[in-house]
C-alpha cells in the first residue's frame, strides 16, 4: 500500500503490521463492519449463520428478561462456539428459581470458562441476599473473578461471623469498599450494619458514608447509612434533601450528635446548588453548634463545590479547614487543584501530604508534589526529593508521566520495539478458547459479551495474570483481527516493554491522514482523539447518541455538514467511515479555530461542547496542565489529558522525531477582546 511521506520507516512497519488491505485500500468506501474485519476467524463446523442469529436473538431476549424465549431457543445453540453464553443467559434469567442441582451442573459443565465464573458471581450475590452464609462459604473459594465489590463485602461478613479475621481488619476493608461504592448495594451496607452492631465500626464512619452519598446525590445510599446509625431520623431525609435551606431554617440549634449530623447533611446538600449560601449558613449560624471535624468536612465540601464553579472564593473556603486529616482523598484532591489554580504551592504540598498513601502514589499527585517542592526557592533536599518523585513516574505512558519526562530533560520518543511474538506465542493465543469465543462474539455483533470474555481471558485470574509476552501475543491477535480496542487495552498492560504498533495503531490512514492534512489539522491530534473517543470501533455508539470513529452527535453532524457545504447529507451517513472522518475532523478544526489553536480547549469542546470551555477559560492565565486539572467534569478532565498524551505519542510515531507535550499545552486564559470567536454558533 502507498504510505504517506511523513511516516518514518518505524511507523511504516508498525502500520503495515497492524493494518490489513481491508482497512487501507482507498476504494473500500462505505461502512466496514466488524464481521468483515474478522473474516479470518475460522468458524467451527458446529456454528452456522442460523446459530449466530439464534445467539443474537438470545442476547436481546436476555436483555428484555424474556425467560420463556431463552429456554425455547437454547437447544438450537448446542455445539455452537458460543453455547456457553446461551446456557449462561438461559440459567441466569431464572437463577432465583433454579435448583442447586441445576446451578452445580452448569458450573461443572462449563468449568474454567468465563461463563462459569460469571454465574458463580451471580449466585454468590443471590446467596448473600438470602443470607445463606453456609452455602456462600462453600462456593466462594471457587470464585476466580474476585472483582465484585458486593461479593467481597458478603465474604467479609462471613469472615466476621466466623471470626476468621481480626474484626479491625474486616472493618477497615468494608469501610474502604463502602465509601468507594458508586451506589448503594446490599453487600457492603449489610456488612457495615453487622460491624456497627458488633461495635467494630464507629458511628463517624457510618455518618461519613451518609455525607459522601449526599455529596454524590445518592439519596438511597444516604438512607441506608442513616438506617444503620439513626433509624429514627430516616423520616427527615426527604425534607432535608428536597429543601435543605428550609430544613436548616427550622432548626435553631443542633443539640446532640444526631441533630448535628443532619445539619451537616443539609449543608452538604445546600452546597451542591449554592456553595456561597452554604458558607454563609455555616459561618454565621452553624459553626458554633458543630464539632471541629464536622465543620472541617463541610468547609471541604463547600470548597469543592466552589471549585467546580471555578469560584475565586474556593481557596478561602478551603483555608477554613483546620485539619487536613478531617478530609477524605477526594476533598483533598480538590483542595490541591484549587491551590494549583491560585498558585498556592505550599497549600498544594500540604493537601497532597495529607492524602492516603494510595492516593499519593497516583501519578497526578506525584507530579504536582514534585512541582510544589520546586516552587519558590527549593533547598537541595527538596530538589533531590522532587527529582526522585519525577523519576518514579517518568515515561511515555500517560499525561503526567510525559510531563515528568520533560521536566527531567527527556523529550517524548518512541521506545524500542520488543521482539515480535514468536510463532509459538501466536499459536498459543489463537488456541486460547476464551480468546476464540471473545473474537467470535465480537464478529457476530455481541461486542459487550466478547469484550468481557476477552478481558477475563487475558487477566487469567491468577497472581500476576498473563505474562507480558502472553499479553503481547494476545494483543497481536486482536490487532490482526482489527479488534483495535482489545489490541490497545491488552497491549497497554505490558510493564517491561511497550509496543507502539499495538498501543497506537493507525488504521484507516488513507482517510485520516489525507483528510487531516487537507484541512490543516495535525494527523497526530486526530489519531489521538479517535483513540480516546472510539478506540477505532467503527460502529461505536455512546449512551447519548454519538456515533462512529469520531463519536459525532447527530445535531453536530448536521450543523458541520452544512458549514462545510457537504450536500445531500443525511443522518444515517454518519455511520459511514469516510463521512464520519470528514465531519469529525471538520468539526475539530472549527473548534480549534474557535479556540485560537489551543489543543486542550478544542479537545474539551469536542467532549463537553464549546460553551463549557469558553466559561472554564475565564480567570487567570494558567499553565494548561493546571487548567486541565481544574476542569470540573471528571470525564472531560481525563479526556483532555489522554487526548493530548495520545497526540504526543502519535506525533513521535508518525514523524520519528522527539516530541514535547508541553509545547502542545501552552497556556489557557480568557479570550482577548480583539479576537472574537470565529464560530460563535459552534454547537
Amino acid at each position: 500500500m502507498q504510505l504517506p511521506k511523513i511516516l518514518t520507516p518505524f511507523a511504516a512497519s508498525a502500520l503495515l503490521a497492524c493494518t490489513t488491505p481491508l482497512a487501507s485500500t482507498p476504494t473500500d468506501a462505505g461502512p466496514i463492519r466488524v464481521a468483515s474485519a474478522l473474516n479470518s476467524i475460522e468458524q467451527p463446523s458446529t456454528s452456522s449463520a442460523s446459530g449466530d442469529e439464534v445467539l443474537r436473538q438470545m442476547q436481546q431476549a436476555f436483555r428484555k428478561n424474556e425467560r420463556k424465549k431463552l429456554t425455547q431457543l437454547l437447544p438450537a445453540t448446542r455445539g455452537h462456539i458460543l453455547e456457553p453464553w446461551a446456557a449462561y443467559w438461559e440459567l441466569r434469567a431464572r437463577l432465583d428459581e433454579a435448583s442447586t442441582e441445576e446451578i452445580t451442573a452448569f458450573l461443572q459443565r462449563w468449568a474454567g470458562t468465563y461463563q462459569e465464573d460469571r454465574l458463580r458471581n451471580d449466585w454468590l450475590l443471590l446467596l448473600g441476599q438470602r443470607r445463606d452464609w453456609t452455602r456462600f462459604a462453600q462456593e466462594h473459594p471457587h470464585y476466580r473473578m474476585s472483582d465484585d465489590r458486593e461479593v467481597r463485602c458478603y465474604a467479609l461478613t462471613v469472615d466476621l461471623l466466623r471470626a476468621s479475621q481480626a474484626p479491625a481488619a474486616i472493618a477497615a476493608e468494608v469501610r474502604q469498599h463502602w465509601h468507594n461504592a458508586r451506589d448503594a448495594d446490599d453487600g457492603c451496607t449489610y456488612a457495615a450494619s453487622e460491624l456497627f452492631a458488633a461495635r467494630q465500626l464507629p458511628a463517624l464512619d457510618v455518618w461519613r458514608e451518609a455525607r459522601l452519598s449526599m455529596d454524590a446525590n445518592r439519596l438511597r445510599a444516604v438512607r441506608n447509612a442513616v438506617l444503620i446509625v439513626a433509624p429514627e431520623a430516616v423520616g427527615q431525609l426527604n425534607a432535608l434533601y428536597d429543601k435543605p435551606a428550609q430544613f436548616l431554617q427550622s432548626r435553631a440549634t443542633a443539640a446532640g450528635r444526631l441533630r448535628q449530623e443532619l445539619v451537616v447533611l443539609a449543608l452538604i446538600r445546600l452546597a451542591a446548588s449554592n456553595p456561597d449560601s452554604a458558607a454563609e449558613q455555616l459561618e454565621n449560624k452553624w459553626s458554633v453548634h458543630l464539632s471541629a471535624e464536622e465543620r472541617h468536612w463541610v468547609w471541604g465540601v463547600i470548597g469543592k463545590q466552589a471549585a467546580f464553579r471555578l469560584s475565586p472564593q474556593a481557596p478561602s473556603y478551603f483555608d477554613k479547614v483546620g485539619r487536613h486529616q478531617d478530609l477524605n482523598d477526594d476533598l483533598l484532591a480538590w483542595k490541591a487543584r484549587t491551590a494549583l489554580r491560585a498558585g498556592q504551592w505550599k497549600a498544594v504540598r500540604h493537601a497532597i501530604e495529607a492524602m492516603s498513601a494510595e492516593a499519593r502514589q497516583d501519578s497526578t499527585w506525584v507530579y504536582w508534589q514534585a512541582r510544589a517542592l520546586l516552587a519558590g526557592k527549593p533547598t537541595e533536599a527538596e530538589r533531590s526529593q522532587a527529582r526522585s518523585l519525577l523519576e518514579s513516574i517518568a515515561s511515555t505512558r500517560g499525561f503526567y508521566e510525559q510531563l515528568a519526562s520533560e521536566d527531567l530533560g527527556r523529550p517524548i520518543s518512541v521506545p524500542p520495539a520488543p521482539q515480535a511474538p514468536t510463532p509459538e506465542e501466536k499459536a498459543a493465543a489463537r488456541a486460547n478458547p476464551g480468546l476464540q469465543r471473545a473474537l467470535y462474539a465480537i464478529q457476530i455483533g455481541l461486542r459487550p459479551e466478547g469484550t468481557r470474555e476477552w478481558n477475563y481471558s487475558t487477566n487469567l485470574h491468577q497472581p500476576g495474570g498473563m505474562s507480558d509476552r502472553q499479553l503481547l501475543a494476545a494483543a497481536d491477535l486482536a490487532c490482526q483481527r482489527q479488534v483495535w480496542d482489545r489490541c490497545i487495552n491488552t497491549s497497554e498492560r505490558t510493564r517491561s516493554f511497550m509496543d507502539y504498533s499495538q498501543r497506537y495503531p493507525m488504521p484507516f490512514q488513507s482517510s485520516v491522514i489525507a483528510r487531516s492534512q487537507g484541512i490543516g489539522l495535525d494527523p497526530a491530534y486526530v489519531y489521538g482523539l479517535i483513540r480516546q473517543e472510539s478506540r477505532f470501533i467503527m460502529d461505536a455508539r455512546s449512551g447519548v447518541g454519538a456515533s462512529g470513529l469520531m463519536q459525532v452527535m447527530p445535531a453536530t453532524a448536521r450543523w458541520t455538514a452544512k458549514k462545510i457545504g457537504l450536500e445531500g447529507f443525511t443522518p444515517e451517513q454518519i455511520n459511514d467511515r469516510d463521512t464520519n472522518i470528514t465531519i469529525g475532523t471538520a468539526y475539530l478544526k472549527l473548534a480549534l479555530d474557535d479556540f485560537a489553536g489551543s489543543m486542550p480547549l478544542a479537545a474539551a469542546a469536542y467532549n463537553a461542547g464549546p460553551g463549557r470551555p469558553r466559561s472554564w477559560r475565564n480567570g487567570p492565565v494558567l499553565d494548561a496542565a493546571i487548567w486541565a486539572e481544574n476542569v470540573p467534569f471528571t470525564e472531560t478532565r481525563d479526556y483532555v489529558k489522554k487526548v493530548l498524551a495520545n497526540t504526543t505519542n502519535y506525533a513521535a510515531l508518525i514523524t520519528g522525531q522527539p516530541q514535547s507535550l508541553k509545547s502542545r499545552l501552552g497556556t489557557v486564559g480568557p479570550r482577548e477582546s480583539a479576537t472574537p470567536a470565529p464560530n460563535k454558533d459552534l454547537p
